[in-house]
This record gives C-alpha cells, structure tokens and sequence, in this order.
C-alpha cells in the first residue's frame, strides 16, 4: 500500500491493479455525467479524518460496496471516520461544511 494521502480516487483507470485490489465490476457502476473511464480496480486509501484528525483507511471492500451498490458517486472519497460520520447523521457536528 502506498503512504501517500491523496484527494485522487483511491481506482485509477489505465494503471494496472497493485498486488491486494479489489477488481470492480463495471457493469454495477452507475456513470453519473463522469467523464473518463470506469474504475478497473479499488485498493486501500488512507485518509486523515477532516473532523478529528484520525488516521483511517478505506478499504478495497469497502469502496466496492460504496461505489458498486451503494452507486456512490465514483469520484467520492472518504474524508470522515465512522465515529465522526455517525456523530454527523445524529447532529452533533460543530460545522456544516
């Protein structure tokens, strides 16, 4: 896995999978007005959270469910810990940003 924080998409169409992805499946992808190809693979993403400074990591899994039957937006990350995104949905974030 690669230490590196990024606000890139944790897929990057063209690049051959890294050793520990997750394939995708394209036909499960909705393609909402993205311009580009379709993600080929998912890997870990390690991210800090923007609310309690946590480091965290998306995983491969994780992303394929968001991404593939959840139809989250394909190029949406994960910027928040569950704590924080529960602490969020129940209202008890200071900020709306």
């Amino acid at each position: 896995m690669d230490d590196k924080l990024t606000l890139l998409p944790p897929h990057m169409p063209g690049e051959p999978p890294p050793p520990g992805a997750v394939l995708a499946d394209a036909s499960k992808l909705a393609h909402i007005n993205t311009y580009g190809d379709l993600p080929r693979w998912y890997r870990d993403y390690p991210f800090i959270c923007l609310d309690c400074g946590a480091a965290q990591t998306w995983t491969a899994e994780q992303q394929k469910w968001y991404y593939e039957e959840a139809k989250g937006h394909l190029w949406a990350v994960a910027v928040r810990c569950r704590p924080c995104r529960q602490r969020r949905k129940q209202g008890g974030h200071q900020n709306d940003d």
